[in-house]
C-alpha cells in the first residue's frame, strides 16, 4: 500500500501508542487506513462498526487479530442472549402496551387532547430515547416533544404524566423471560452499558465516530485505561444530532490527525466541498485526486437524485415515474407510506397515530398549523404534496418502487445517502437558499438577502455534494455560488487542474 503523508503520520502515531482521532473527509479511504494500522501490529484489536453491513465488509479487510463487530453484537454476547425469548415476541400495538402499563385514559393539556394511544406512543419513545443516552435513569428530557405542545410549560406537563409510565416500562424490560413491553436490540445494549463493561482488547477502532450515540460513546471511552483508543470519522458529516447522535471527535483527548486526500473525486469537486466545509466551520479541507476529472454541470440523466426531506424525495419519485423512469428509493417507501396513510386518516375525519401528526384532529387543523405556526412550517411541503396529488397517488407511487439493482435512477435523502456514491448525481430543489424563519416574511429566493447558513444545513449539503464520482449537478444548492460567505479565505480560485466541467 502506497501511503499518503497523512496516512503515514497516522501509522506512526498508532505505532507510538497514542490515543488517536482521525478526521477523515469524504472518500479519503478511512477503512483502508484502519486496516493498514491493524496489519502493522500483532496486538489484538476490536473494530466497532456503525452497522452490521459495515462490520461484515470489515471482516474481509482486517486481519484475524481484529474482531469486527457492532456494539450491539458485543452487548448481545454479554447480556442480550438472555433476552432471546423476548426478542422474538410478536409485535403489538403501542396502545395495548400502554394499557398494560396503566395508561387507560386521555390527558388534556391546554386546548389539546392527548389520547391514550398518543400517550402510549410517547411513553415507548421516551424509553427508546433513554436507551440512546448515557443517562442512568429516565427523566423528563427523554420525553419527546409533540407537535402542538412544543411550549416548555406544556411539555413539562406532558413529561410529568409520562415519566412514571416510562420508568415502569424500563422495569418491565429487565425481566428476561416475559413482559408487557416488546423487547428490542437497543434495550439490551443499554442494559449492558449500565453494567460498565470492560472490552478485552489491546486497541479499539471506532468507525463513524461523528454519529456515535452517547450510550456507545460511554462504553468506548471507558476502555481508555487498558486499551489504545482510535476513532475515525468526519465531523462535517455529523448529521444525526436530531436523533441523539453525538460527534465525540472534536473534544477527544488524544492526537488529532487529518485524512484529507479524497480518492473519490477530482479537484473541482473538492473545491465545491470545501465551500461547505468552510461554512460548517469544519476542521479539515479536502484535496481531490488530480487524475480524476469530476465535472460540475447539468445532469439530464442522473444515477441518483438527492433530496433534503422525505417529502421532497416523494415528490421526485412521482415526477420521475410520470416521466417513465423505473425509480428506486433508498431505504424503501415505508416511512412515506406511513405519512400518506396518516394524511388519509386525517382527510377522512379519523385521528392518526403517526407520531408527527398524532395531536391533529383533522386535515384542516394540520393545514392551519403548517401555514400559520412557525413550529409547523416544515410540514408545509407534506400538506402541499397531499393537496396536489392526493394520498392515493402517493400510495400508488410507493407501491411501484423498483429495487435499486433494477432501477434507472435512485432517489434518496441526503441523510440516507451517507456512505454511498454514484457516478452522476443531481441535487434536488428542496435544498433551498437559507431564509428568514418568519413564514409571513419569506421572500423569493432570487431576491432574498444572504441569511447565514446554518451549520447543520452546511454539513448536510457537504454530504450531498460529495456523493458523486463523475459529474455533479448542484441543482437546489446552486445558490451557494452567489452567497457572500461561500468562498473560504484561502480558496479564491480553483485548484490547479480543476475545471468546472463542460455543459
Amino acid at each position: 500500500m502506497n501511503l499518503t503523508d497523512e496516512q503515514t503520520a497516522a501509522a506512526d502515531a498508532f505505532r507510538a501508542g497514542d490515543h488517536l482521532a482521525l478526521q477523515a473527509g469524504a472518500g479519503t479511504g478511512k477503512t483502508t487506513t484502519l486496516a493498514f494500522l491493524a496489519r502493522a501490529t500483532d496486538r489484538r484489536g476490536r473494530y466497532l462498526a456503525y452497522n452490521r453491513t459495515i462490520a461484515q465488509d470489515a471482516r474481509t479487510r482486517f486481519p484475524t487479530t481484529v474482531q469486527c463487530k457492532t456494539a450491539h453484537a458485543l452487548a448481545y454476547a454479554a447480556v442480550g442472549h438472555r433476552y432471546t425469548r423476548r426478542l422474538n415476541a410478536p409485535r403489538r400495538p403501542a396502545w395495548q402496551t400502554g394499557q398494560a402499563l396503566g395508561i387507560t385514559k386521555a390527558l388534556h393539556i391546554a386546548e389539546r387532547e392527548v389520547t391514550q394511544k398518543a400517550l402510549s406512543n410517547a411513553t415507548l419513545r421516551a424509553v427508546t430515547r433513554f436507551c440512546h443516552t448515557a443517562d442512568e435513569a429516565i427523566t423528563h428530557h427523554h420525553v419527546p416533544r409533540l407537535r402542538g405542545l412544543e411550549d416548555t410549560d406544556l411539555h413539562a406537563q406532558l413529561a410529568a404524566h409520562i415519566v412514571p409510565f416510562a420508568r415502569k416500562a424500563w422495569t418491565d424490560l429487565q425481566h428476561p423471560d416475559d413482559g408487557a413491553v416488546r423487547f428490542d436490540h437497543d434495550h439490551y445494549l443499554k442494559i449492558w452499558a449500565l453494567t460498565q463493561p470492560r472490552i478485552d482488547a489491546d486497541f479499539l477502532l471506532l468507525d463513524e465516530a461523528q454519529d456515535t450515540n452517547p450510550v456507545v460513546e460511554q462504553i468506548f471511552l471507558a476502555q481508555r485505561d487498558h486499551a489504545q483508543l482510535v476513532m475515525v470519522g468526519d465531523s462535517a458529516q455529523a448529521i444525526y444530532h436530531w436523533r441523539g447522535a453525538k460527534d465525540i471527535m472534536t473534544g477527544f483527548d488524544g492526537t488529532q490527525l487529518p485524512l484529507s486526500q479524497s480518492f473519490r473525486f477530482g479537484p473541482a469537486l473538492a473545491h465545491e466541498a470545501n465551500r461547505w466545509l468552510y461554512l460548517a466551520d469544519a476542521p479539515i479541507r479536502l484535496t481531490g485526486t488530480a487524475a480524476l476529472n469530476t465535472e460540475l454541470g447539468p445532469v439530464t440523466q442522473p444515477d441518483a437524485v438527492l433530496c433534503r426531506t422525505n417529502v421532497g424525495a416523494m415528490a421526485q419519485v412521482m415526477t420521475l415515474m410520470a416521466a417513465g423512469y423505473q425509480v428506486a428509493l433508498t431505504g424503501g417507501g415505508d416511512s412515506l407510506q406511513a405519512l400518506a396513510l396518516a394524511a388519509r386518516d386525517l382527510k377522512e375525519g379519523r385521528r392518526t397515530h403517526h407520531p408527527e401528526l398524532v395531536l391533529f384532529p383533522s386535515w384542516g387543523d394540520l393545514q392551519d398549523y403548517a401555514a400559520h405556526d412557525p413550529a409547523g412550517h416544515d410540514l408545509q411541503p407534506l400538506v402541499n404534496l397531499v393537496d396536489t396529488h392526493g394520498t392515493d397517488a402517493i400510495l400508488a407511487a410507493v407501491a411501484h418502487l423498483a429495487p435499486e439493482p433494477h432501477a434507472q435512477v435512485t432517489v434518496s435523502t441526503a441523510h440516507k445517502a451517507k456512505g454511498r456514491e454514484w457516478p452522476r448525481v443531481l441535487i434536488a430543489d428542496d435544498f433551498g437558499r437559507p431564509q428568514d424563519n418568519t413564514p409571513d416574511e419569506r421572500t423569493d429566493s432570487t431576491t432574498s438577502p444572504d441569511y447565514p447558513v446554518d451549520d447543520a444545513e452546511a454539513r448536510l449539503a457537504y454530504v450531498a455534494v460529495t456523493r458523486t464520482r463523475q459529474r455533479l449537478d448542484l441543482g437546489g444548492l446552486s445558490w451557494i455560488h452567489d452567497h457572500s460567505d461561500s468562498t473560504p479565505p484561502d480558496q479564491n480560485k480553483l485548484p490547479h487542474g480543476g475545471a468546472p466541467g463542460a455543459g
